[in-house]
């Protein structure tokens, strides 16, 4: 079974709001269709089915929340919400607090000691971050100058590269903003291949038949949020329905699943430029049948915790693919 794995940075489930959440604001018609009419958003109603408590189940796609603080007080970060999500394990508890937005020494010592990556790699499966990065991104890390994200960190440590320049040209990365028109605005590749959000979304589904598990990485969103600027934050939503309708036009839905959670809210509140407190979404897109699959294997990781966290998402994905 495959995985496509779309990380929103920054995303939280917000109010139904639309002075300040983009999310109650902007229509999404392909989204909203997905969860039959409803909006990325949380009016505290569960609906409880068995043991899970979903925000939304339809016959495509089940919204769940996730909690994001992890039971430590403070504003969740990327770096230790991101090292939860990937490793399984409680980062922000394990070092006694949230912090970001790159990885510290602590946090990387928790990452070299194993991912969701190099556990899919010990099993012979295979990996990739679908973003292309382009090469000054390389030679700030190689120079020392920047620390790699949580993200990319924990899929070079599992030996999967990354993707380069020559990755986008040749139709096997995709650009972090999904069209590349940043890479010529930018960062000066005026001749890099421009995609619509229509041909993304099918590259995306064409790129994920390739591996057992998927990953593309949308920052911008928390971007957006942290400059609390409206009219970036629609048109950001705006270009992801798109990509989300063609995408699940094209996805093989019998052979997997596509999840979409994020590392802690931001996005969901512009009337601050700090991180929220806001439970995360985790949007699972599939058939019934895979999609209880995969929600089983989230409640025994769950155990008896009152709600799912980002820890549960690494052993739900490592026992479905496996």
């Amino acid at each position: 079974m495959r995985v496509l794995f779309i990380f929103l940075d920054g995303v939280g489930l917000g109010q139904d709001n639309p002075d300040v959440n983009p999310f109650a604001r902007v229509p999404m018609p392909y989204l909203a269709a997905l969860l039959g009419g409803h909006k990325l958003i949380t009016d505290g109603k569960l609906t409880d089915e068995g043991s899970s408590s979903f925000l939304v189940n339809t016959e495509r796609a089940s919204l769940l929340a996730l909690d994001a603080c992890l039971g430590i007080d403070g504003i969740p970060q990327s770096a230790t919400g991101q090292a939860s999500l990937f490793t399984g394990i409680n980062v922000s508890a394990r070092i006694g607090t949230h912090e970001g937005p790159k990885p510290t020494p602590p946090i990387v010592d928790v990452i070299s000691q194993g991912t969701l990556l190099t556990q899919l790699q010990a099993r012979g499966k295979t990996a990739a971050l679908l973003n292309a990065f382009p090469p000054r991104y390389f030679e700030t890390i190689d120079n020392g100058y920047h620390l790699p994200g949580v993200i990319a960190l924990s899929v070079d440590q599992a030996g999967f590269p990354l993707k380069t320049l020559r990755d986008l040209f040749a139709g096997n990365a995709i650009s972090a903003d999904f069209t590349a028109e940043g890479w010529q605005s930018h960062l000066g590749f005026h001749d890099t291949p421009l995609l619509t959000p229509h041909q993304a979304g099918m590259r995306l589904s064409e790129l994920a038949e390739q591996t057992d598990f998927s990953i593309f990485e949308y920052w911008l969103t928390d971007v957006a949020g942290h400059h609390q600027d409206m009219q970036s934050a629609s048109s950001l939503l705006v270009t992801l329905d798109e990509v989300l309708g063609s995408l699940l036009n094209t996805w093989d839905y019998e052979n997997g699943l596509i999840l979409l959670t994020s590392d802690h809210g931001n996005l969901e509140d512009l009337s601050t430029r700090r991180h929220t407190r806001n439970n995360v979404p985790l949007l699972v897109i599939g058939t019934p049948d895979l999609r209880s699959m995969f929600i089983h294997q989230l409640e025994l990781a769950r155990g008896f915790r009152k709600e799912p966290d980002l820890t549960d998402i690494a052993p739900a994905i490592l026992h479905f693919i496996g």
